[in-house]
């Protein structure tokens, strides 16, 4: 009987997409078990690549649209119109990826300035759907370049945020704390009648301790006189379109108000309803049946650390693998401080992909390759145990560590 094995891994950013990093693993798993049953199942978490897979999970499509960058020179995007039931009456939904128009991999490395960056491309697009007759349109938060709170795309979406004097606030999240009032009046009135959805993480939020610019600042290349301002210009935000635009809601802490540097508070401000990014993002792939057919998970992210089990893919298929006893392993492209936290949400294992030391753009542009391997190396690594402890390891045998949980042997005669 083949052993089967479910992959489930986000993508690589900057480097790799789920669908080829899910493609990488399988590749390594052959080299070992050429005979085992694969489940590929690429996962998105609202950032780079999600238009796409949805969009191919659907039967939708791909518009090509030219929008402003984070920097505010034009880049060339998309949005993706997915595939509706004929006869469901269901409506016309568009996936707007902030990742695609203003996420981090469009802003050069020596040019990253979070308090310069803007969403005014995610504004355009929304308003682009809008054009192709979008009636729901969901926004993925995830991998962005930016902290301006959502101001920018506040301001493609008809609002004025304006200082004290009644001038413009200029582009980006340092000029945030100078914000005086917001005008909705020239709102695009075609978002009274749209479902605006944003998924998100909801451990993200807005403002305090754990407010978005303290805890992602420093990554989008802010120093920390920096972080200071920006989480100053967010506190003011909340506070002004609290009181001009969403006098009900909470947009400092509430979850997911953090989401791409602030974007899901200024969203939720106009009326977006914040979803946690999973229960939008995963429905439809029938998630948790496929794990629990497997005798193996493998997953994967770029880097495993503390931030992991905030609402990372790896800590949620090993969160639904570890309720059906399946055992789970992780490879990640780098392994930083409180990645052992994993451990107590269902990970088995993890390892890092990379063989020996060597720069950034070689690991990025070898991701394919160091992917296979680690995951070759990982498995025969498994036969080993096998071979050593069978009547602890063998096929079907359980070992208990909170659930019961299967373990998965891998036979001797393919370890090499």
């Amino acid at each position: 009987m083949s052993c089967r094995i479910a992959i489930a891994p986000s993508g690589f950013k900057e480097s790799l997409s789920a669908t080829r990093v899910a493609e990488a693993i399988a590749a390594g798993v052959r080299q070992v078990l050429p005979d085992a049953e694969l489940d590929l199942i690429p996962l998105v978490d609202g950032g780079e690549g999600t238009a796409e897979a949805l969009a191919l999970a659907s039967g939708g499509r791909l518009v090509a649209r030219t929008a402003t960058g984070p920097m505010g020179t034009p880049v060339r995007t998309h949005f993706a119109l997915l595939d509706a039931e004929p006869g469901t009456g269901a409506p016309v939904t568009a996936v707007v990826e902030m990742a695609a128009v203003a996420g981090l991999a469009l802003v050069p490395p020596d040019l990253r300035h979070p308090g310069a960056t803007t969403t005014y491309g995610v504004g355009e697009l929304i308003l682009a759907a809008l054009d192709h007759g979008a009636r729901r349109v969901l926004v993925g938060c995830g991998d962005s370049g930016t902290s301006d709170g959502g101001a920018g795309a506040l301001q493609a979406l008809g609002a004025r945020l304006t200082d004290r004097h009644g001038r413009e606030l200029r582009p980006g999240g340092g000029s945030l704390h100078e914000l005086e009032h917001i005008d909705p009046t020239g709102l695009d009135p075609r978002l009274a009648d749209v479902e605006l959805l944003v998924a998100c993480n909801p451990y993200n939020v807005l403002c305090g301790r754990r407010g978005v610019a303290r805890v992602f600042g420093p990554q989008k290349g802010a120093t920390p006189a920096e972080v200071e301002l920006l989480s100053a210009g967010l506190e003011r935000l909340a506070a002004v379109a609290g009181r001009d635009l969403a006098p009900s809601l909470d947009l400092r802490t509430a979850p997911g108000t953090g989401a791409s540097g602030g974007l899901g508070a200024g969203l939720a401000a106009v009326g977006a309803r914040l979803l946690p990014r999973y229960e939008v993002l995963l429905a439809g792939l029938d998630l948790d049946a496929r794990l629990a057919r497997a005798d193996l998970v493998i997953t994967a992210e770029g880097a495993l650390d503390h931030q992991t089990v905030r609402g990372k893919i790896p800590a949620e298929v090993a969160r639904r693998a570890d309720a059906h006893g399946v055992p789970v392993l992780v490879l990640a492209g780098t392994i930083g401080p409180g990645a052992q936290e994993v451990r107590a949400i269902g990970v088995d294992a993890y390892t890092a992909i990379l063989p020996a030391p060597m720069t950034l753009g070689e690991a990025i542009d070898r991701g394919a390759e160091l992917l296979t391997g680690a995951t070759e190396r990982a498995l025969r690594i498994m036969a080993l145990g096998a071979r050593l402890a069978p009547r602890t390891y063998g096929p079907g045998r359980r070992r208990t560590r909170g659930r019961a949980r299967r373990t998965t042997a891998v036979p001797e005669t393919t370890a090499g």
